[in-house]
């Protein structure tokens, strides 16, 4: 299991407000600042996203590579992927696959795809069997 992953950003305003409509949804609502001075020369900035006590989603400014990274984010329904997909598309997500079943993977995995303002592929995925109790 990933701890957490960085995306170096454009526009870091503009990423937060992204990322904070479209996470939100998930139940991807923690937010922290890492003040890059409390950290080894060098270090940046970071702004942090998480969820039950874990901050597992960095920005940080920096040269971007939008083509470079593919990220999908964990859903707990179908009901969760419409949200966030929408809740994206109106923060300026370009879609890349809107919300349905990617039968190419299984009946039932269920996802929406959208290309965040610096191009990255963003996921919003739910599959059943990861959510069976």
């Amino acid at each position: 299991m990933l701890d957490h992953i960085f995306l170096s950003v454009s526009d870091i305003d503009r990423s937060i407000r992204f990322y904070e409509a479209a996470l939100t949804p998930l139940g991807i609502t923690a937010r922290l600042d890492y003040d890059g001075q409390d950290g080894p020369p060098g270090h940046p900035d970071l702004k942090g996203f998480g969820a039950n006590g874990r901050m597992f989603f960095w920005l940080r400014e920096g040269v971007v590579e939008g083509r470079a990274a593919h990220v999908g984010f964990v859903a707990s329904s179908k009901a969760e992927v419409e949200a966030a997909y929408a809740a994206a598309m109106s923060q300026g997500a370009v879609d890349n696959g809107a919300p349905g079943p990617r039968l190419h993977y299984d009946p039932n995995y269920y996802a929406a795809n959208v290309l965040d303002p610096d191009g990255y592929s963003v996921e919003f995925v739910y599959k059943n069997w990861q959510h069976a109790k």
